[in-house]
């Protein structure tokens, strides 16, 4: 890779400076010359191809290469170009660990915010330039969201849920397992709800508080200290109550489920996406096909926590009991949902399992029967449909934002090169060369 004599040039793009180095205006193009590019879109592999950035976006996309005058070059041997990795179930405020259900009384609002500058720089450097956050502990993602946006802290794009939305006792109350005089009664403006008319404040609560969408809890779930994994945690009218809201702020509805009732119930009720889903049935399929419904499996998350709960004391008993039940089934259920033709995005449930391992999901989801390019695809424009942001995301064309990934030989022969992600640009800027990160990131 031609780097010399750029650093001062890629130290400015990675720092976000508005001041340009002496040998490399900040006006000046970018050109990215790829032996091989991923067209995502049409589901190819290209061969060699140049990809020429101005400013935060891509101005054109060449075959062979591109000599432009004034331009930097950087040269991505023996590298495939694709665009940058969407994962769309995050949790960047917190991680995994046996200590992690005695933190929660220790820890304040601000140790969570610090510790997601962290995993959100590692997100990034493995790839993942936008993610969607699907729950938080007080709505702190959205600091971390607004602190990416500005320049200060290097991270992801993201698109924020805040807190979830759930019932009384469900997956989403966060004072499950607490003693009695501890435990409270959180209400719909900690996104606890117990009617319609619940569901309606929460949604504002969370239009209030600069939420990106809207992520409801219908089932109940692995990690809270609940007795249930896959009951029904909401009835159908506070769905729809919440989904009708929802879309009146314009946002979309996330639903975490893994019963295959509450699935039922959630996408009748018009949720845009099913998370995990783990006991989907082929009814469910069928109904979530018929509707348009998009399916984020998570299979790493399901397989780390099955291994996880083979570990002494790392989770609660009651915990790991759930988490031994799902572990082995929802890569299985993805492959079902796959040949039965379910839309579906790539994500991961990153913090159930430590940040910067994302790019895993693409081997299980190749295990589980999808083809590379469909993997790679759930990642870019799938993703990116989800989100709403097809325009703008999820491919590598011009007038896109310029976010270009780039890894070591060919992912569609190989998909485990995704793991080792080698160059990262977003929005124009260069986080990652030659598998280190750019200058200035440390």
């Amino acid at each position: 890779m031609r780097l010399a004599p750029l650093a001062a040039a890629l130290a400015a793009s990675f720092l976000g400076s508005t001041a340009p180095a002496a040998d490399a205006p900040a006006s000046a193009p970018i050109v990215l010359h790829c032996p091989h590019l991923i067209d995502t879109e049409a589901g190819k592999l290209l061969g060699e191809s140049s990809v020429v950035v101005e400013g935060q976006r891509i101005k054109e996309v060449r075959g062979g290469r591109a000599d432009i005058a004034g331009a930097t070059l950087i040269e991505l041997k023996d590298q495939t170009c694709l665009p940058g990795l969407i994962d769309s179930h995050t949790h960047l405020t917190d991680e995994t660990s046996p200590t992690k259900y005695g933190e929660q009384f220790r820890l304040n609002p601000a140790d969570y915010a610090i510790r997601s500058v962290v995993y959100a720089r590692r997100t990034l450097l493995a790839g993942f330039t936008t993610v969607r956050n699907v729950g938080d502990h007080d709505y702190d993602s959205v600091a971390l969201r607004n602190a990416i946006n500005a320049g200060i802290v290097p991270g992801p794009r993201i698109f924020t849920a805040g807190v979830a939305i759930g019932s009384t006792g469900g997956h989403a109350d966060p004072t499950d397992g607490y003693r009695h005089d501890l435990e409270g009664d959180p209400n719909a403006r900690q996104g606890i709800i117990n009617s319609p008319e619940d569901a309606w404040k929460a949604v504002r609560q969370h239009y209030k508080e600069g939420a990106d969408l809207i992520k409801i809890m219908p089932s109940g779930g692995v990690l809270d200290e609940s007795a249930s994994v896959d009951n029904a945690q909401l009835t159908l009218e506070e769905i729809k109550a919440l989904v009708a809201a929802a879309h009146d702020y314009g946002f979309t509805v996330a639903a975490h489920a893994h019963g295959a009732e509450a699935i039922r119930r959630a996408v009748l009720g018009g949720v845009d996406s099913i998370e995990h889903g783990t006991f989907m049935s082929d009814e469910d399929m069928k109904l979530m096909k018929a509707r348009g419904t998009w399916y984020v499996p998570t299979i790493i998350a399901g397989k780390y926590v099955g291994e996880m709960a083979d570990k002494p004391g790392y989770y609660p008993p009651q915990v790991a009991a759930k988490a031994r039940q799902v572990g082995p089934i929802i890569q299985a259920t993805a492959g079902k949902a796959y040949q039965a033709g379910v839309r579906i995005a790539f994500g991961t449930d990153a913090a159930v399992y430590p940040h910067g391992m994302n790019a895993k999901e693409f081997e299980y989801m190749v295990a589980a029967g999808m083809p590379p390019m469909f993997a790679i695809q759930a990642a870019t424009t799938h993703a990116a449909q989800l989100l709403r942001h097809d325009k703008e995301l999820g491919s590598l064309a011009p007038g896109k934002l310029a976010d270009v990934v780039a890894v070591p030989g060919d992912p569609l022969a190989d998909i485990t090169v995704l793991q080792k992600v080698s160059f990262v640009m977003k929005d124009g800027k260069v986080y990652k060369v030659d598998g280190r990160p750019a200058p200035g990131a440390d």
